[in-house]
């Protein structure tokens, strides 16, 4: 990790790796919003497979050999490979994959170095996964001809490595390939190339495996907390297993900027797609001062034992133009401004909904917190500066799906009245009765799931740089 002596920024190089259907992508969105909020740069350096991939490179056209160079990417690419190609080609092929990759990766490590914030920078996979899809021999070879070695490849390069195990180990009933329609690992290749990620970083001296040992959201936690606690951040108790979203409802006006702690503010713009299935979808753009990353989401809500599962994909400007056509005209565009800061060792994120949006958000506020606390001992560390007026956790009244339709609620088939999954406790109508802003008349009881579901939208370019001029 860097840390120039001038200023103390911190320059932190993480390699999250893993097999497939691992939480990969996901984890990365996950990084990428929890460090923005605390006002880090990010880069994700994608995955350089993907860049051949994208000029033009098929597997059709490989040899066996090259194309088991690119197993890392099988996981999004299904063509099949042909053998008809001599081993040296295959050598020199992963030769040029390795040098291309470092290549990437050196652009934004340079770019960190410069920068003038903490930088956090992402690799999708690291140099070292090239090692686990060649003979060791071969390996060797390349490491000889280019005067390179494992140390520096492995230990000096980066600061951390994580890697998310695939559900194809430990968590079967997830594993899936519905999501990615070029996805077409059976269970024991999958698990097969997930331990072969894994053992090519054995020996980093920061190396985390992430298994299945808890439900997904709890995966991602303890993945963002091993981050978090490698390079001394304190977050709390918000990462904890058993840390829960709470959300109040504010009062305003917005008091002045100076009675908050120091806070970064960003521009939110959500908009939700069309959809034919259980699954919500929706479209999320996010950023500061004219440049803004893109994350589309699928909620998905008929996962076994009642999980409620958000898989986040970073996606492109010029991707984020084209699923725009596909909004779902019974939502209104969902404008806010949010402010993330750290009150009482407690991270919160202030989400203040502006105009143009649907009428009934007209001066809403609602504050965002995770813990694991009970309920008096979180009210102590809640915001003296803001009017609380009480917890809405739950209350499909607050949920964005439910502000954004353009229908009456007590008229929609689209009210959702259980936005949360069953973790969430649904509220009754007597706890809304003093709440602003608000139609009285809703609860129609239909459920969301009878009302969405995702239309095609998993051939997205997720390994695509956060930051874009819009």
């Amino acid at each position: 990790m860097e840390k120039p002596s001038d200023n103390q920024r911190t320059v932190y190089k993480l390699v999250l790796t893993g097999g497939p259907c691992g939480g990969k992508t996901t984890g990365q969105a996950r990084l990428s919003t929890f460090f923005e909020n605390l006002g880090w740069k990010v880069f994700r350096v994608p995955e350089s497979a993907s860049v051949l991939l994208s000029g033009g490179i098929k597997f059709s056209d490989l040899s066996e050999e090259e194309a088991f160079c690119l197993l890392p990417k099988i996981e999004k690419v299904g063509e099949p490979c042909e053998a008809r190609e001599s081993q040296c080609e295959a050598v020199k092929f992963q030769e040029n994959l390795l040098k291309t990759m470092l290549q990437i990766e050196d652009t934004f490590f340079e770019l960190g170095r410069t920068c003038k914030r903490n930088c956090l920078i992402i690799c999708d996979r690291g140099a070292m996964d090239a090692s686990a899809f060649i003979a060791k021999d071969k390996w060797e070879t390349i490491m000889k001809d280019n005067s390179w070695n494992n140390v520096e490849l492995r230990d000096n390069r980066y600061n951390q490595i994580i890697h998310m195990v695939s559900a194809a180990t430990g968590a079967e009933e997830y594993y899936s390939t519905e999501d990615h329609s070029c996805r077409s690992e059976g269970i024991e290749l999958a698990r097969e190339l997930d331990s072969k990620a894994a053992a090519s970083w054995v020996g980093h001296p920061y190396f985390d495996v992430i298994d299945n040992s808890t439900d997904f959201e709890g995966k991602i936690r303890r993945m963002l907390v091993s981050v978090c606690h490698k390079i001394s951040i304190d977050t709390g108790d918000r990462l904890l297993k058993d840390s829960r979203k709470h959300k109040y409802l504010i009062k305003g006006p917005l008091p002045d900027e100076a009675v908050f702690p120091p806070f970064q503010d960003f521009e939110v713009v959500h908009n939700y797609l069309q959809s034919n299935s259980p699954n919500q979808v929706r479209l999320r753009k996010r950023g500061q001062k004219g440049y803004y990353s893109y994350i589309h989401t699928v909620r998905r809500q008929n996962n076994p034992g009642g999980q409620v599962i958000e898989v986040k994909t970073q996606i492109t400007h010029r991707d984020y133009i084209n699923l725009l056509t596909q909004r779902d005209e019974s939502h209104f565009t969902v404008y806010k401004k949010r402010r993330c800061f750290i009150f009482n060792n407690q991270y919160f994120q202030l989400d203040i909904y502006v105009q143009p949006s649907h009428p009934r958000c007209q001066g809403l506020m609602l504050l965002e917190t995770y813990s694991a606390l009970d309920e008096e001992s979180l009210k102590k560390t809640l915001p003296t500066f803001l009017d609380i007026q009480q917890e809405v956790t739950g209350n499909p009244h607050y949920s964005m799906y439910n502000l954004s339709l353009r229908e009456d609620w007590r008229h929609s088939k689209k009210f959702c009245s259980s936005v949360n999954g069953p973790q969430d406790m649904a509220y009754q109508d007597e706890h809304d009765k003093d709440i602003p802003n608000l139609n009285r008349s809703i609860s129609n009881g239909h459920d969301c799931k009878q009302a969405l579901k995702l239309n095609g939208h998993s051939e997205l370019n997720s390994s695509a740089p956060m930051n874009g001029k819009a």
